[in-house]
């Protein structure tokens, strides 16, 4: 394998802008809130018995944030589904939102078509497409993202934060608009860290370089970080990635690193990735699981997340592993925008 060099978070073989689109992540904070306080059309809080999110991949993530986030607020459940089926128990009282970046995504399209037939209450975000169009015909909510956006993954804010928003004005979770400013200085911070090349996370890709990286977070907040930094770098990076959430794994996958002699040589670097939101008990299951990985002289790196509330941790972890993605990319010599494999799954579909 040849010996990685070095390559900076926005280099020139970035042919869709994605380093400059992490850094323009405080502006899209800014432009989606100011934006969302205009959504009208939303239903009353006591006509709503349940919120169900559907989305997939780049947009998808937009749901498990605001479950992550909403969850411990929300006196009703909150229900994330990725795919083209319905939940069986959507009904005029379930307040769904159909986030899809393009507006074209069919699995999405197919689902929010079935929850308007059972008379459910729909939110579209969406920069457009056969999404809005539905949902102008459903006498939907419908939010406008911003199109400039290079790609879906990059919109991670503006695919959120109307959600989180909308829910707010509705009645669902209470003071989302404090808690923006405190995530928007987080980003911010981070982000200028970044730039100055003062973050001390850049080294991270270095230590993952070849190997393969498993991804480990603690609880609700932790396990979407984890599996945003995984999906990242399969995209991005073009390399495998896999992803678990603590104290789960303590269950079944760390009986794999506990008895296999295969890991001293399985070429493989753990990232913990963690909040000041944990439940107690994990900071003693993240000490065992990386005791047990140096056992097997697999390397661990820590990530600590900063920031003032859960929402400010969680897109903390968020800008460190997208741009530990974007380096890893740099270093790896791939271009992170296009998705080459995904497009050709798109073409064989369209058949």
């Amino acid at each position: 394998v040849p010996r990685l060099q070095r390559v900076d978070v926005q280099s020139p073989i970035d042919s869709l802008g994605m380093g400059k689109a992490l850094l323009d992540l405080p502006r899209q904070i800014e432009r989606s809130f100011d934006e969302s306080k205009k959504i009208s059309g939303l239903p009353d809080a006591a006509k709503v018995d349940q919120v169900v999110i559907l989305g997939m991949g780049g947009s998808g993530i937009a749901g498990d944030i605001v479950k992550a986030i909403a969850t411990p607020l929300a006196r009703i459940p909150i229900i994330v589904s990725k795919g083209y089926e319905c939940p069986t128990f959507v009904s005029s009282r379930t307040f769904v939102v159909a986030a899809s970046f393009s507006g074209d995504t069919e699995e999405t399209l197919e689902a929010a078509g079935a929850a308007s037939e059972r008379g459910a209450q729909i939110m579209a975000v969406t920069c457009g497409g056969k999404l809005q169009g539905a949902a102008e015909n459903w006498d939907g909510s419908i939010h406008l993202v911003d199109s400039l956006i290079p790609m879906p993954r990059c919109a991670v804010a503006a695919m959120s934060l109307p959600v989180l928003i909308a829910m707010d004005l509705i009645g669902l979770i209470p003071d989302v608009e404090t808690e923006v400013q405190g995530l928007l200085q987080t980003v911010r911070k981070r982000c200028n860290s970044i730039r100055d090349g003062l973050d001390t996370y850049r080294s991270v890709a270095q230590k993952i370089g070849n190997k393969t990286p498993l991804i480990y977070g603690g609880g609700d907040l932790g396990q979407v970080a984890a599996t945003r930094l995984k999906n990242q770098i399969n995209e991005n990076a073009k390399i495998p990635a896999f992803s678990n959430v603590l104290p789960e794994l303590c269950h079944n996958e760390m009986a794999g690193w506990g008895s296999s002699s295969e890991m001293a040589t399985a070429n493989m670097e753990a990232v913990h990735l963690r909040h000041d939101y944990e439940h107690p008990r994990l900071a003693a299951r993240f000490d065992f699981n990386e005791s047990v990985a140096l056992t097997d002289r697999v390397e661990v790196t820590t990530v600590n997340a900063q920031g003032p509330s859960a929402l400010a941790q969680l897109f903390d972890l968020i800008v460190i592993g997208d741009q530990i993605s974007l380096e890893l990319a740099a270093l790896h010599s791939q271009d992170p925008g296009p998705i080459d494999i995904l497009a050709q799954l798109k073409q064989e579909l369209a058949k």
